[in-house]
């Protein structure tokens, strides 16, 4: 029986939102900076935001050990506490995504975001068992489904919404808002919470077809951008959110250039311009090339004004 979009009133809520994907700085030795994971966490808080998501890519989730991903989820949930909602990432085989939902529920999150599968072979059927299997694990948890295939019908979504009344939102994350807008609405346009899953850059595009929050990892170096854009999309001002969209609009080429190879690393070197945390990333990904440092540091300069 499909649940009743006023299932997990409290998590739905949360969704609609800037969704903010922190970074998980490395110390000298290559060890996770907990003091400076602190500390940007904080820094989000303090700007106003009030959604993260622990383990998330911008958090280089799959170059992290198992002991890593629960000492960023337990920082995030300590310092979140009762002013923030936590969408812990997990992901993984079945049992290892089981685990890290249970151990989010265990230190109090709310809700958990299940990465893309990594397989190389995913069924559709297949897919709707991977997330049936976590989501009933934890019924007390919302859980959150994160989409990046352009092969998954919307009928599969509903399928494992009927089954699970958990999952509750979705972040879309496939560059077409064309296909965005037919898939939500094949699933279930107003069963789920849609969350543009490509943050700044689609977030106008997929909200006038009907999502309601973008994830963001820009919101790292400006938490006050972020915030500026989803003020205008719930306001219904286009070009507001448009003048917000061109202010992001390079650092966000930057981040998607060759696949986005640099995806994190622009992020992480804009922080450490502003001496926030190293620039260290782990393979496969690489620090900034020198070449594009200067611009990246102009443009976090920029917004700290």
């Amino acid at each position: 029986m499909t649940a009743p979009k006023a299932s997990y009133p409290t998590q739905r809520s949360a969704l609609a939102d800037v969704v903010a994907i922190p970074v998980t700085p490395f110390a000298a030795d290559g060890s996770v900076d907990e003091p400076a994971l602190r500390t940007l966490l904080r820094r989000l808080l303090d700007g106003g935001v009030r959604v993260l998501t622990p383990n998330g890519n911008t958090g280089e989730f799959y170059a992290l050990t198992d002991a890593e991903r629960r000492l960023v989820a337990e920082a995030a949930l300590d310092e979140a506490g009762a002013s923030a909602a936590v969408l812990a990432g997990v992901g993984h085989d079945v049992p290892t995504a089981i685990a890290a939902a249970r151990h989010a529920q265990e230190h109090g999150a709310s809700m958990v975001m299940v990465h893309q599968p990594v397989h190389p072979y995913v069924s559709e059927g297949g897919w709707v068992d991977y997330h049936r299997a976590i989501a009933d694990a934890v019924p007390g948890l919302g859980v959150v489904p994160y989409i990046k295939t352009a092969t998954l019908p919307g009928a599969r979504l509903a399928e494992l919404g009927a089954a699970c009344p958990n999952v509750i939102g979705v972040k879309y994350a496939v560059p077409d808002a064309a296909r965005f807008a037919a898939f939500a609405r094949d699933a279930g346009l107003d069963r789920f919470v849609w969350v543009a899953g490509l943050a700044e850059p689609y977030a106008p595009s997929y909200f006038s077809a009907g999502a309601t929050g973008f994830t963001s990892g820009l919101v790292n170096v400006a938490p006050s951008v972020s915030l500026s854009m989803i003020e205008a999309l719930r306001s219904g001002d286009y070009p507001a959110a448009m003048k917000v969209w061109e202010q992001i609009r390079r650092f966000e080429e930057l981040r998607a250039a060759d696949a986005s190879a640099n995806n994190v690393s622009v992020v992480k070197e804009a922080l450490a311009s502003l001496g926030l945390c190293r620039r260290d990333v782990r393979p496969p990904s690489r620090e900034l090339p020198e070449a594009e440092r200067a611009e990246v540091a102009e443009i976090a300069a920029g917004w700290s004004i």
